[in-house]
């Protein structure tokens, strides 16, 4: 029952975390990039660059925003990186931790 204490009275830095998955989530590219890996699953940037259609030091910096947020992860393989949904980052938005934070009676 610990873990309701702490979602029944969440910390600033839990707030900081939902409000950078949010961020994260509120530009039109960077949820085409996640729909793309969503439906493409582990996808190399160099493809991913094609796929947005924009220079890949600008793919980069949505890449690493979505990284920051958990949203997405990254494995490298040689000189190229390969992105992937990180499914449970994805997930945590839409859990009980925070339903309970924003609808109380759903506890």
């Amino acid at each position: 029952m610990k873990e309701l204490n702490v979602l029944n009275n969440p910390s600033e830095e839990a707030f900081t975390t939902y409000a950078s998955k949010f961020k994260a989530l509120s530009d039109t590219k960077r949820l085409q990039i996640m729909n793309l890996l969503c439906h493409n699953g582990s996808t190399c940037v160099c493809d991913l660059v094609d796929m947005v259609g924009m220079p890949q030091s600008k793919l980069s910096y949505h890449l690493k925003i979505l990284l920051d947020a958990n949203l997405i992860k990254k494995e490298t393989k040689g000189t190229w990186g390969y992105y992937e949904l990180n499914n449970s980052g994805v997930k945590s938005l839409l859990s009980d931790e925070l339903c309970c934070v924003f609808v109380p009676s759903c506890c």
